[in-house]
């Protein structure tokens, strides 16, 4: 539970300084942003709000949702949100680029310790996961088809795509899974709430 629950307030302070280095955002922080410059919402209460909205899109892929994964939609969006509001904007390369790679590398780590925590993979993840099991298609097709959607309707509503976007993209698959290591559980000390799935298959990136 330690583990998840730091795991995922991780991710949200490594969303948040992806969005203070500003050089580009992970894929659905896009998307995030962009819907957060449209409706005026924070880019954390949007990123709850969409989380939300693919953990509907469970239900016809029938994935079965855990804790791990009820607690991504909140917790992540609150954590964001919170460093949001005290870290500040980030101006010049020679501090935006340490905190960009700050931002990818915790988020491998946050990666790495909720989802080896094993209650279950968050709603986009567990998206990916059930196309995939559905479509018969790779993960690494899958993946890349969610994302390039993701990264297309993000930017065309105003969010930051540029350099820090092709560094995450690169590193945190590797990232991801050496923590997924680091942090591993073993089976029959992790949660009965756990929805099926092999968890490194929840961080393959293209």
């Amino acid at each position: 539970m330690s583990q998840l629950y730091v795991g995922l307030a991780l991710y949200g302070v490594s969303s948040a300084l992806l969005v203070r280095a500003g050089l580009g955002l992970e894929p659905w922080g896009v998307l995030h942003q962009g819907l957060a410059e449209l409706t005026g919402l924070t880019i954390g209460v949007v990123s709850i709000v969409v989380g939300a909205v693919v953990l509907l899109l469970w239900i016809p892929i029938r994935q079965r949702p855990g804790l791990g994964t009820v607690s991504n939609v909140f917790a992540v969006g609150i954590a964001m949100d919170g460093t949001l509001a005290v870290v500040p904007d980030i101006h010049g390369l020679g501090a935006q680029i340490p905190v960009l790679a700050a931002g990818i590398v915790l988020n491998g780590v946050a990666t790495g310790l909720y989802i080896s925590a094993r209650f279950g993979p968050g709603p986009r993840d567990g998206l990916m996961t059930g196309l995939h099991r559905v479509t018969g298609g790779s993960i690494r097709l899958v993946r890349t088809a969610i994302e390039v959607v993701v990264v297309a309707t993000g930017f065309a509503l105003g969010g930051s795509v540029g350099a820090g976007t092709v560094a995450y993209a690169v590193a945190i698959g590797p990232l991801a899974q050496l923590f997924l290591r680091v942090f591993a559980v073993p089976e029959d000390e992790g949660s009965t709430v756990v929805a099926k799935g092999t968890p490194r298959q929840a961080i393959l990136r293209p």
